[in-house]
């Protein structure tokens, strides 16, 4: 019977240990994170209306990209990334050494995970810690959290990779890829044609119906944006500056097809640093109409008229100076 009470026994302590460990973990968990008040002040990164850029939208290697940081005791000095196929990764070498391991993530979500999911420090020549860490998306605020040598706490920051400090050729084929204008079935001369743009954060937009000059079967649009800070285009794999010098930004480019979207890239200067952004513009073939006074075969027409009118005066003259005398 007294072995009963105690086998009983060691199963209550058991039992009821179990919530207090839990709740223990609980407390041990939420005592690793820090609070606000601990941390330095915070400030927003990333810009509005950029869209997010994925591996997808990448070609695979490695390259140099700038990466914003919410918090200047998170100061990121240099950062590589790797474009594999579907996935993303960076390696970020930070302004100090006080953080043992990151985890992309909150420092609640850190708290709750397994060692393996940590990017631990590595020391380069310089004594600079750098780590590996997977990225989801460029253009994207992500949450970054560093477990700190002293306090040793998690500290919760936002990172925000800027794609438009990336190599051109680091993106897949768009408007960085060269395009030979489409040939277009008009004569030569001036026409207006209606021309609708998408992409970006949908305030810009550019003045429709748009000129359009034909040479040799070649159109070339002039586009006038809805801005001024507009510095540069890509279109085809070729950069174009503006022809104006005041007012709204003017462009004269090519027409890379009708009634199909084709990719450009428009380069503002109305933020903190210039972006380029990307859009897609489409002429409708059935819009198209031809300026006054702009067809050739007008034009020979009315110097043919003007001709046969000036030669007819000077045989009247002619006529009369004989009868004269």
């Amino acid at each position: 019977m007294k072995r009963f009470f105690m086998i009983l026994l060691v199963l209550l302590m058991v039992i009821t240990s179990v919530p207090c460990a839990l709740v223990i973990s609980a407390s041990a968990a939420d005592g690793d994170i820090a609070s606000e008040d601990e941390r330095a002040p915070q400030q927003e990164v990333g810009q509005e209306g950029l869209e997010p850029v994925y591996a997808s939208d990448l070609q695979d290697g490695t390259y140099d990209i700038q990466v914003e940081s919410s918090s200047s005791m998170f100061r990121i000095d240099a950062c590589k990334l790797t474009v594999d196929g579907d996935h993303m990764t960076a390696v970020m070498t930070l302004g100090g050494t006080g953080y043992l391991k990151l985890y992309m993530g909150t420092g609640e979500q850190a708290a709750a995970a397994s060692e393996e999911d940590y990017a631990e420090y590595q020391e380069d020549a310089e004594g600079a810690y750098s780590y590996q860490v997977d990225v989801e998306a460029l253009n994207t605020v992500l949450e970054c959290t560093g477990y700190s040598k002293r306090k040793e706490k998690w500290y919760d920051h936002q990172i925000f990779f800027l794609a438009d400090t990336l190599p051109q050729e680091a993106f897949a084929p768009t408007a960085y890829t060269e395009a030979q204008p489409a040939r277009l079935d008009l004569a030569d001369g001036s026409y207006t044609v209606a021309v609708t743009m998408t992409g970006g954060s949908g305030k810009a937009t550019v003045e429709s119906p748009a000129a359009l000059t034909v040479t040799d079967g070649q159109g070339v649009a002039t586009l006038r944006w809805s801005s001024p800070n507009y510095d540069y285009m890509i279109v085809g794999g070729e950069q174009y500056l503006p022809v104006n010098t005041g007012g709204n930004s003017v462009f004269e480019i090519p027409v890379l097809t009708m009634d199909e979207p084709f990719p450009v890239i428009g380069d503002t200067t109305a933020m903190s640093q210039p972006h380029e952004v990307a859009y897609e513009l489409t002429f409708d073939s059935t819009s198209v109409q031809m300026e006054k006074n702009s067809s050739p075969v007008l034009l020979i027409a009315v110097i043919a008229a003007a001709v046969v009118v000036v030669a007819a005066l000077v045989l009247t003259l002619t006529i009369r100076r004989k009868k004269k005398a």
